[in-house]
């Protein structure tokens, strides 16, 4: 099975060596305005987002109007919905003859464009301008789906949430028979904003998949309240954070609520760089800032009493003490020391060097 452990979206290299790569999933926060999406667009660049990402779907190609008017009981984000899950989709429909002009306001932001198909002619439409393709966890299963997007051999970005195990197989051996540029992100689709959903995101599934998957880029799609997930989930090894995005969590719409807002997300994206800092990269070693530490901290083999040149150093005349200049004997190395002719006078207090003695 054979994969890329290191995949460029525009000329972002992403790589467990490369910054985290953040996605502003807008969605349907434009509200189907178009000027909102643009601004949308600009707030997401301003906030520290590495892409502005959208939904192409249609009411009519993505949910089932009777399907839905058939279930009971529904308990999801969505049974709180004002009107039907038909209604709603179509409502915040994106029109796609926004393509363009929402594609030429994220060039001049300097910010990917990018979004999740959920039809073939959605994918038609958007290829060519798109650097990468998000597939949504609703659709891990809609394998036929899958491939059209994987044969379009650009970088795949595959949410994994509500899914088993095998789902996650299947649609990554689907990908890779075409295409080996995947990006594997942990997600959990309870959309309701809730701190229990902490719970349930459940961010050791990366390490899993680091296991199963040697090397491949993994990530995290989430939609909980604060920073705590995707701190942990960089911890883990993601470099792809996708969060939704919106300019006022208190307006009415299906993804205003759980989204984060300009203030959050900037706050988000100035913990992730704090943290990337603080990670490094994996070698113990002393660190050019504490060299100095080194020395002040550190013990050194110093004398008990002075001694002439020719004088034979005892167990007694040596003890462990405070700093340590540089090349001076370490206490572990006391057993060489001792039985020792040195060769200059030293005084009492004064560290050893390997250069004072006759070995």
């Amino acid at each position: 099975m054979k994969y890329d452990s290191s995949i460029k979206i525009n000329e972002k290299e992403i790589s467990i060596n490369s910054p985290t790569y953040f996605i502003a999933d807008i969605a349907a926060n434009h509200d189907g305005d178009l000027e909102r999406a643009k601004e949308l667009i600009w707030l997401a660049k301003e906030a520290g987002a590495d892409a502005a990402k959208f939904q192409h779907f249609k009411a009519e190609k993505i949910v089932s109007d009777y399907g839905f008017k058939e279930l009971n009981g529904l308990s999801s984000h969505q049974s709180n919905w004002k009107n039907s899950v038909f209604d709603t989709y179509k409502k915040y429909e994106f029109d796609r003859d926004w393509n363009q002009e929402l594609i030429a306001t994220a060039q001049s932001a300097q910010i990917d464009f990018m979004t999740t198909p959920y039809d073939y002619a959605a994918i038609t439409s958007v290829d060519a301008h798109v650097p990468a393709y998000k597939v949504g966890s609703g659709d891990i299963s809609w394998v036929d789906f899958i491939e059209e997007i994987a044969k379009k051999e650009k970088p795949i970005i595959l949410a994994t949430g509500a899914s088993e195990i095998s789902d996650v197989e299947r649609a990554v051996q689907t990908i890779l028979k075409y295409n080996r540029q995947l990006i594997l992100l942990q997600c959990n689709t309870n959309y309701t904003g809730n701190l229990e959903n902490l719970g349930y995101v459940n961010l050791r599934v990366l390490q899993t998949y680091a296991i199963k998957y040697p090397h491949m880029i993994l990530g995290l799609s989430d939609h909980t309240p604060g920073h705590a997930t995707v701190l942990g989930a960089i911890t883990l090894g993601a470099r792809v954070i996708e969060k939704h995005f919106t300019d006022d969590n208190n307006r009415v719409g299906p993804d205003h609520l759980f989204s984060m807002n300009p203030t959050t997300w900037r706050d988000m994206i100035d913990r992730s760089r704090e943290l990337e800092a603080a990670l490094g990269d994996g070698t113990k070693r002393v660190e050019d800032n504490e060299k100095d530490a080194f020395i002040v901290q550190r013990r050194c083999l110093r004398l008990t009493k002075s001694l002439k040149a020719g004088d034979i150093i005892k167990d007694e005349d040596v003890e462990a003490l405070r700093p340590a200049p540089k090349d001076s004997i370490h206490p572990y190395e006391k057993d060489i020391v001792v039985g020792q002719i040195l060769l200059i006078d030293k005084n009492q207090g004064d560290a050893l060097y390997m250069k004072d003695m006759r070995r």
